[in-house]
């Protein structure tokens, strides 16, 4: 009965933190959610400590990744379990003492930055700053990225457990170091304006669950070539989603279909679009690798002039893991066919677009979720963020919400504008306090209107990243580690022991 009570009640605790992200955004369920987690920590018993939080966190994963039963079941079964026993380990290692108040916080920031980072280059999917990015602790996210909203968080749960428990002097001293840290975040400089952009997002529509497939690439192209031939207004800058221009070499045969999308006829297209539209247009490019590269494909964004001229690429540098790439290929292919066939070559240069307009910091898809893309991309000189994107192929919108959370927390990060463009959902505006200014429905063809400020400047999010919120994390396990093995002063009762 003891160890279905402790899952019962971890798995409210997950449930709770769930439905405070994205699509769901119920943010102050998060505060609700740790303060069980944290109550659940006060158990001696390590075994039910980490049962709590394993339950906890396969629920959380659970639903917050469900999209991902659609790709692929037993992937999605494996993340939640395997993943969600992370969170039992937090729960461990926090202690059942007074002292949980700070190793709690501490080991979510190590725990989450690790599972923004590893393995096969991390998953920051269903994380705890998405869920806070509409909460006033997001005001912290200039000062220490999401390591810190992320300690904040916790921190409020335990704030609401000691509240509960009556014990309001430590609750103060909590709240009181919240309360630090966001003003700190609030008077934080976030850069400044060099100028502005008139510019356009464009998302083509078309159905949502589709797979990539060589006899549509031709009409994915006309949505987009058709939406953009609506824009009413001289605009700077036209934007394109992911991998929309998806053309296959010359000469190749028709085969099963009836009409193909062919790489002269893609260069000339996008040129001529850029001149009817007199602006830089930033298409989104997908097709096999050349002759130098048999094996594989590529995925890059190019800024063309208002000429037609190419003046700028940037090839992808986060490659998605069994989607862009398969780890342990020969191993994988054992058990499994429904892999992709070749893997996209990675890419190595800064994560800039140069244009006529403006420097333009890039981030291609699932790049969007990892905070030392964003930091790249300003750091190489973006002036603006841009993340052209696919969602196309995903269940649900799940996945698709939390992207623009993870858009809308670049944005807070960083003090730029970022603008999201996909080619059936969702496409947005964001302002660099976060805020959404505009996006679109799921498959709807629409183009987002909008004047942006060109910014300079680093906040120290951008300047330090993670490092900061680690070393202290680190550091106070150590102090813990050293405090348990303080000699005693000697008396007669220890004498007697």
């Amino acid at each position: 009965m003891r160890v279905a009570q402790t899952l019962l009640f971890g798995g409210i605790a997950g449930f709770l933190i769930a439905f405070s992200l994205p699509p769901w955004g119920w943010w102050p369920l998060a505060f609700a959610g740790f303060a069980l987690f944290d109550h659940l920590c006060g158990d001696e018993s390590k075994r039910f400590r980490f049962l709590a939080g394993w339950a906890a966190g396969m629920v959380w994963l659970g639903m917050g990744e469900l999209w991902m039963f659609d790709l692929t079941a037993p992937g999605y079964f494996l993340v939640f379990i395997v993943f969600g026993a992370g969170y039992g380990l937090v729960a461990v290692a926090a202690g059942s003492t007074d002292r949980r108040l700070l190793l709690l916080p501490a080991g979510f920031v190590l725990y989450e930055w690790l599972r923004w980072s590893w393995p096969f280059g991390g998953v920051p999917l269903a994380t705890v700053p998405m869920a806070q990015v509409d909460s006033p602790l997001a005001t912290v996210l200039p000062l220490g990225g999401g390591l810190l909203l992320t300690a904040v968080t916790v921190l409020a749960g335990s704030a609401l457990r000691l509240l509960a428990e009556r014990r309001f002097d430590m609750a103060s001293l909590v709240v009181g170091a919240m309360a630090i840290a966001m003003i700190a975040g609030a008077v934080t400089p976030t850069g400044s304006s060099i100028g502005t952009l008139d510019v356009a997002v464009v998302q083509g529509g078309g159905p949502q669950r589709t797979r990539a497939d060589t006899c549509e690439n031709q009409r994915v192209f006309d949505r987009h070539r058709d939406a953009t031939a609506s824009i009413d207004r001289q605009v700077d800058l036209v934007m394109w989603p992911e991998n929309v221009v998806n053309p296959i070499n010359d000469g190749s045969p028709l085969g099963r279909c009836e009409d193909l999308f062919f790489m002269t006829e893609a260069i000339e297209d996008t040129a001529a679009i850029a001149r009817e539209q007199n602006a830089v247009l930033i298409p989104g490019w997908f097709h096999s690798a050349g002759a130098d590269f048999p094996n594989n494909t590529v995925n890059y964004s190019t800024a063309i002039n208002a000429e037609g001229e190419t003046v700028s690429r940037y090839d992808k540098v986060r490659i998605v893991p069994f989607g862009e790439f398969v780890p342990l290929r020969g191993l994988i292919e054992q058990f499994s066919s429904d892999v992709p066939g070749r893997d996209v070559l990675q890419g190595t240069g800064p994560a800039i677009l140069e244009s006529p307009v403006a420097d333009l910091g890039v981030s291609i898809s699932w790049e969007i979720f990892f905070e030392s893309r964003g930091r790249a991309a300003i750091r190489d000189g973006g002036e603006i963020l841009v993340n052209p994107t696919n969602g196309s192929s995903y269940w649900l919108t799940i996945l698709q919400s939390q992207q623009v959370a993870s858009s809308r927390l670049r944005a807070q990060e960083t003090g730029r504008w970022v603008l999201q463009a996909a080619p059936t959902g969702f496409s947005a505006i964001v302002d660099p306090d976060g805020n959404v200014l505009d996006r679109t429905g799921v498959s709807e063809q629409r183009v987002l209107y909008a004047e942006v400020e060109r910014r300079t400047g680093l906040t120290p999010a951008t300047r330090l990243g993670p490092w900061p919120m680690f070393a202290l994390a680190v550091l106070a396990f150590a102090s813990q580690l050293v405090f348990r093995r303080k000699p005693q002063p000697f008396t007669t009762e220890s004498l007697a022991r």
